[in-house]
């Protein structure tokens, strides 16, 4: 089995870019000196919710955190706790998601298709270390902290591992925190949701945007031509996470071959190559995937790459709603826009992509 990887070294709460709000609540937590048991932090993909749940992991992990002469809340830079934070190795910060299977010590768990957050994830590396005393001694806030990351693949009501956060909620361990950090909380159980403090992230503005992209660029994360920035600024719509997904996949490549059918479309002409071409760039992107993460479902990575293809084309059509000069150009664009919607229904209920592709082709036209 392998040594679980390192967690992501938090940045400090007044450093997340553009979620100034969210951040104003969690430090009047913090300085209540009463911190709730349970916390969502929820809002569009990418925009900061996990960075914005491990900057405040940092802050009730830490004994020292306090005011300092800016008026911010903040710990000891040089403390024990955030010298730990830092190598990625706090023995009381957990970050549960559903690779996690991959290091669990049960051949089995770690041999299954990662689709979900399974209840044996969620007994190793929550429900009973939850009960033990925290590793680190002090008088924190936090005792111990765990952090569900894309908690919508807790699966639905009735699976296991929903069933068992609700009783972790019922009884929680003195000083442990949980934090759900979701794009979809609606598929969460309702008395899930109802025992959790809301965080709600909002997408970064144009300005908060401009601030990330050019920190992005000048420490090498981000490193791409003009053209190619501007197209992924506008795609991502306030979404740091979305512009380095798109780096990362390749998305690009597939607006730069989608971008010449899609104008076809548009004028009112079918192209014969457009179902086609997408069905093979998201079967290639789901292939690569597999390949490169051991134990990734490939039906989970088709439907993911689906989201991306359905996510380009629903950003074309809407900037086309946008520029509509007559009821004749709108009502072409919504059209487009509920075969969009369409195809995304059939792509979930497992229609073959390349089917689902083809009939949203004939019917945006």
């Amino acid at each position: 089995m392998p040594p679980l990887p390192p967690v992501q070294a938090p940045l400090a709460l007044s450093q997340v870019l553009g979620q100034e709000k969210p951040a104003a609540l969690l430090c009047d937590a913090v300085a209540s000196g009463r911190v709730h048991h349970a916390w969502i932090f929820q809002g569009p993909q990418g925009v900061g919710k996990f960075t914005l749940a491990l900057a405040f992991a940092s802050l009730i992990l830490d004994e020292t955190t306090s005011t300092g002469l800016t008026g911010d809340l903040a710990p000891d830079p040089d403390s024990r706790v955030q010298q730990l934070l830092r190598s990625g190795t706090h023995p009381d910060l957990t970050v549960i998601n559903k690779e996690l299977a991959a290091y669990h010590p049960d051949a089995d768990v770690r041999k299954k298709k990662q689709t979900s957050i399974s209840i044996d994830v969620l007994r190793h590396f929550m429900l009973e270390p939850g009960t033990l005393a925290p590793s680190v001694p002090g008088k924190s806030l936090a005792g111990r902290v765990f952090i569900i990351d894309e908690a919508e693949y807790l699966s639905g009501g009735k699976e296991a591992s929903q069933n068992a956060i609700l009783k972790f909620l019922e009884e929680p361990p003195a000083r442990t925190v949980m934090m759900l950090v979701c794009n979809a909380p609606e598929v969460l159980l309702p008395t899930i949701r109802s025992r959790c403090q809301r965080v709600t992230c909002a997408s970064l503005s144009p300005v908060a945007m401009n601030a990330w992209v050019k920190q992005a660029m000048k420490d090498g994360r981000l490193n791409v031509e003009p053209s190619q920035l501007q197209w992924l600024v506008d795609f991502a719509a306030g979404s740091p996470g979305a512009v380095m997904r798109c780096v990362e996949t390749g998305i690009y490549t597939w607006w730069q071959r989608v971008d010449p059918m899609l104008q076809l479309i548009a004028a009112g002409k079918h192209s014969v190559d457009f179902g086609p071409a997408m069905a093979e760039m998201t079967d290639q992107w789901a292939k690569a995937w597999v390949e490169s993460h051991d134990n990734a479902s490939k039906e989970a990575a088709n439907r993911a790459a689906a989201e991306w293809m359905l996510r380009v084309l629903a950003w074309f059509w809407t900037k086309r709603l946008r520029g509509a000069s007559d009821n004749a150009a709108r009502e072409r664009v919504l059209r487009a826009l509920d075969a969009i919607r369409d195809c995304e229904r059939e792509v979930d209920s497992n229609v073959s992509q390349q089917f689902a592709f083809d009939k949203l082709a004939a019917a945006m036209v």
